[in-house]
């Protein structure tokens, strides 16, 4: 028993270790995962590392490709613009549905969420921002009181797991405008604006995201076709 013990800490410090890499970019997209090299560099044997490797295949972060092996996996920018689209359309919907149902304590926990965004913005950490942008929308659209509409939400968000932390990580100055945008939201809530307003200014600010990394994408193609 010990020794699986063992086994599995290894493998979620493996884990924790090339999705780090992975996010920061040390580790692009289309980069090779070679397990012994890997395995070697953490000083543990390939068991672990194949396991972690596993785990990020499934969230999306990795692809394995017979005869190819386990790569970083390709940003596909269709699916990518396709699911920032729609997401924007549906958690806009959700926020707007929510904001009647969000009292003070919520929308303080927003605030101290985005407060929290803030503070990583001089240390910029694309993993860590990621994870409190996220908590910082639950937070506005988990009151919706249709769970079609949630349900949709959550989907949107599960499509993006493999590539939240590129987003941010690839265009780290889109992090302040963020922030600045979900005060903006919040503002609106707390003012009582119209839902329609309040819904297209969650979707604008999804879709402003999207457009800041599409730009950066294709600025950075263009460079290296140089």
């Amino acid at each position: 028993m010990s020794t699986l013990v063992r086994e599995v800490s290894k493998s979620e410090q493996a884990y924790t270790w090339l999705r780090s890499r992975i996010a920061s970019h040390a580790y692009g997209p289309g980069y090779r995962l070679v397990l012994s090299g890997i395995a070697r560099e953490l000083q543990m044997s390939v068991v672990p590392v194949r396991e972690a490797i596993r785990r990020l295949e499934a969230e999306g972060y990795v692809t394995f490709e017979r005869n190819v092996g386990a790569y970083v996996s390709l940003i596909d920018e269709d699916q990518y613009a396709h699911t920032m689209q729609a997401l924007g359309l549906v958690e806009g919907s959700a926020t707007a549905l929510s904001a009647p149902l969000l009292d003070h304590d919520a929308l303080a926990r927003a605030e101290q969420i985005n407060d929290q965004m803030r503070a990583l913005l001089d240390h910029f950490d694309a993993h860590r921002f990621t994870q409190l942008n996220q908590q910082f929308h639950a937070v506005l659209f988990e009151p919706c009181p249709n769970p079609h509409i949630l349900d949709l939400v959550h989907r949107g968000w599960a499509r993006l797991s493999g590539i939240r932390d590129t987003t941010f990580a690839y265009v780290p100055g889109r992090a302040r405008h963020s922030v600045e945008e979900h005060e903006q939201i919040l503002q609106l809530i707390r003012d009582g604006a119209e839902p329609l307003e309040i819904e297209l200014s969650a979707r604008s600010h999804r879709w402003r995201t999207r457009d800041a990394f599409l730009a950066a994408r294709h600025s950075h193609t263009s460079e290296e076709g140089r």
